[in-house]
């Protein structure tokens, strides 16, 4: 490759805030593999958040970016996968696999999207320290001919679209809004944009609880709901707190402790083929690697609310829910999957609707699918 912005490249970030600030670009905030796309040519490599390739793990997605966006560029987007007119997570992350013969298995089974949202370099300028309203107007023109799966982000101005849009997107399985103010440069691995993210509170049952990678304390906290059958499903974690806190935790668990798991709702965690009919912790997954997955049983006795952004499927927290208080008025009994709140239903196919090209911009020469310029070597 021989692009003016050249692979690592680690992707501008966002600091979560509490409302949407006035007076910025807004966009959606996707729930998928955040990626930069580099071409030159017909070499493609994307890379992922902390510059690792992805690029094997998406086969489908390689061969689409070729017929469809410009021969010598670079793009910020997300990978996602849809089914049934939502986001999927976790069919994303079964795409992380060591065997190509699964991968593009998957590949045809359940094919990816690539959603574009910024661009970093096109032709032989790079477009880092060109404010995002330049960077914006360009990649609207350079996709303005895109087709599935490679789709333009929606973005809008206006701050009332931008709260409708944080109110139903979330229907489609997305995150919350995107911010950005409007003379941003391209700003790579800091925190310069803004994220505003829903956030709900739950009580669930404390059933356990893993060590500290420092030290014999509280890591996480092991949480759980009660499903329509009465059994205990493992939901996700808490883990944020002090140190001093972590240590103070173990000593407060202390009389729920269990000398081992036998007679625990999640006695069977160990046991691969239980985790097909139940969800229970230590689950084996390529992300944790040789990660030590063991925990201490509890007596699940205590109630905590945590505050949480969404659910994956409806099943589990997406992101580490927060620690919120212990609801000693509450029973385990009563804390079931009956309590969260549903998001309304919205079609992911409204969202991702090509928007009209914009007009030229002065100064710019795009080659989508034309020509070669001097630069293409492939």
């Amino acid at each position: 490759m021989d692009l003016p912005v050249m692979p690592p490249v680690k992707p501008m970030l966002a600091k979560s805030v509490a409302t949407i600030p006035p007076g910025m670009h807004y966009e959606a905030k996707w729930d998928g593999f955040r990626a930069i796309v580099f071409r030159d040519g017909s070499d493609i490599e994307v890379g992922s958040r902390t510059g690792k390739p992805l690029t094997r793990y998406f086969p489908e997605l390689v061969g689409a970016l070729r017929e469809r966006v410009p021969r010598r560029c670079v793009l910020d987007g997300e990978i996602v996968i849809a089914r049934n007119g939502r986001l999927d997570f976790d069919a994303l992350t079964e795409r992380i696999h060591p065997a190509d013969s699964r991968v593009r298995m998957l590949a045809e089974r359940t094919p990816a999207s690539f959603v574009a949202f910024d661009l970093l370099a096109l032709d032989d300028e790079s477009l880092m320290e060109a404010p995002l309203t330049d960077r914006r107007a360009l990649l609207d023109r350079a996709l303005a001919a895109s087709t599935p799966p490679v789709h333009l982000a929606p973005a809008t101005t206006d701050l009332q679209v931008a709260e409708r849009w944080f109110e139903q997107y979330e229907g489609a399985g997305l995150d919350g809004i995107v911010a950005k103010p409007l003379t941003l440069r391209y700003l790579p691995d800091q925190r310069a944009m803004f994220k505003i993210k829903h956030e709900r509170t739950a009580d669930v049952v404390v059933a356990g609880y893993r060590f500290h990678k420092s030290g014999p304390v509280v890591g996480s906290l092991l949480l759980g709901l009660y499903d329509d059958h009465g059994r205990l499903q493992h939901v996700g974690v808490s883990a944020a707190f002090p140190m001093k806190r972590r240590a103070e935790l173990v000593e407060e668990l202390e009389p729920l402790r269990m000398d081992d798991v036998t007679g625990h709702p999640w006695a069977a965690w160990s046991d691969e083929s239980a985790h097909e009919s139940a969800r229970l912790p230590g689950a084996p997954s390529r992300w944790s690697g040789t990660k030590d997955l063991s925990w201490v049983p509890l007596r699940p006795e205590r109630v905590v609310e945590v505050a949480y952004d969404h659910m994956e499927n409806g099943q589990r927290f997406r992101h580490t829910a927060r620690f919120r208080r212990w609801r000693p008025d509450r029973t385990p009994e009563s804390c079931t999957y009956a309590q969260l709140e549903e998001p309304v239903r919205y079609d992911l196919a409204e969202i991702l609707s090509q928007p009209g090209p914009p007009a030229p911009l002065p100064g710019h020469t795009l080659h989508p699918n034309g020509p070669p310029s001097t630069h293409d070597r492939k």
